[in-house]
């Protein structure tokens, strides 16, 4: 007797739409249901422009754990917040440990989100050389955010509703951990984050 066909959660049809809207092999499609070990963010590679006007490759980030979110600038109440959560967690390891993570920010609201303005909040934010604010197109952006988890969607004002988390890569970038927690560290998060800069310390 034929087993039935499997039905999808929400989720992995997400995922099967973005890695399969970017081309990806089969192979990379079926890691990224997680039907293969190693499903990994970097699989899907958008052409990403940081807050220096440089290209950035998402796979770039491989080899250590990194800290992403999305997120649009002239948002004036989660996303300031999302960057005080961040850096309050980068705060909450040693120093040795800190330069080991890596925080990549992407914009979700590309119409308004230039380099120039990229640029200026990564300043106003007191972003070092750790963070990566990126800038895409609309397309690529909903891609990445059905990777990452992460809903939003524009209000006829301009401004956007949108869903505030925190991921954890892992050195392969696979999500590790996701929190939602906002202006304070996330111990469940802080610990995974922990466990994963002294795995490749």
């Amino acid at each position: 007797m034929m087993n039935p066909t499997p039905r999808l959660s929400r989720r992995d049809a997400l995922l099967l739409f973005a890695a399969t809207a970017a081309g990806l092999p089969v192979a990379a499609r079926a890691a990224a249901l997680g039907e293969l070990p190693g499903d990994s963010i970097y699989q899907y590679r958008p052409l990403l422009t940081d807050q220096d006007g440089h290209g950035f490759d998402i796979a770039s980030l491989r080899g250590g754990p990194v800290l992403v979110s999305m997120f649009y600038s002239s948002c004036e109440m989660v996303c300031p917040m999302i960057f005080e959560t961040l850096h309050l967690t980068l705060k909450a390891l040693p120093a040795a440990d800190r330069e080991r993570v890596r925080v990549l920010m992407v914009s979700f609201d590309p119409a308004r989100d230039s380099v120039a303005v990229l640029k200026a909040k990564a300043e106003a934010h007191h972003c070092d050389a750790r963070w990566t604010l990126a800038r895409t197109d609309d397309a690529s952006a909903r891609k990445l955010a059905a990777l990452l988890g992460v809903q939003y969607r524009r209000l006829a004002s301009g401004e956007f509703n949108h869903s505030s988390t925190i991921e954890l890569l892992d050195a392969d970038g696979r999500i590790a951990a996701r929190t939602g927690t906002l202006a304070a560290v996330d111990p469940a998060l802080l610990k995974r984050l922990r466990a994963a800069v002294a795995a490749h310390a």
